[in-house]
């Protein structure tokens, strides 16, 4: 138990998992960054969903990369998976809209499953990120999301039926996703407040 908590202090915050991947965009190339911080299932949107590893395979980087940085984080009791959202802006700085990324921790390493935004332009943060934890004051009662169903181990479907759902290992942070057929998407992420599961982000993405 020491030992875990040790290793969960000493490990790096997703806040700071998404600053490094920025920064990785900007001294090795874009795609090259994805690739480093994706995990193995990753997903990703074109605009339907799409294993992020063969989304990235083989894809040159751009002459500039595009830059972002969190501006909120919603985090697990346990501390091992964030939702982090903030601006994104193109290479010579215009803000352009904002972006969403789900992480996971595996001992000190942070991983992203899920990396998505949209247009729709908010306001770089002011001061650091706004950083909300999950309660830990009681187990939660189960899992924060009933539909729609988990992705299956085969491909990540690309029909207008591309659904997906995910949450934390303690069951304190939990996230949905739907695609339409015209590649609209709808992203939610829920957090165990102690009493109940409350909505905290409500993405709705226009189809590009």
């Amino acid at each position: 138990m020491i030992a875990a908590l040790l290793l969960a202090a000493a490990a790096p915050s997703a806040v700071d998992a998404e600053r490094a991947f920025a920064r990785d965009a900007q001294s090795m190339g874009m795609w090259s960054a994805f690739r480093k911080y994706a995990d193995k299932d990753a997903v990703m949107f074109s605009p339907q969903a799409v294993w992020a590893r063969d989304f990235l395979k083989d894809r040159k980087d751009p002459p500039k990369a595009i830059t972002w940085q969190p501006a909120q984080s919603y985090v697990s009791c346990d501390g091992r998976t964030a939702v982090n959202t903030g601006p994104w802006f193109t290479p010579d700085g215009k803000l352009a809209g904002y972006f969403t990324t789900v992480w996971q921790r595996t001992g000190t390493t942070w991983r992203f499953e899920y990396d998505g935004g949209g247009p729709n332009k908010i306001a770089p943060p002011a001061g650091p990120p706004k950083v909300t934890r999950a309660s830990c004051s009681r187990r939660a009662p189960g899992a924060p999301i009933i539909p729609p169903p988990p992705l299956t181990g085969k491909q990540a479907r690309t029909t207008p039926e591309d659904n997906g759902r995910g949450q934390s290992a303690d069951k304190t942070l939990g996230w949905d996703w739907k695609v339409g057929a015209k590649g609209d998407r709808h992203f939610r992420v829920y957090q165990w407040n102690g009493k109940r599961y409350k909505l905290v982000l409500n993405n709705l993405v226009p189809a590009s």
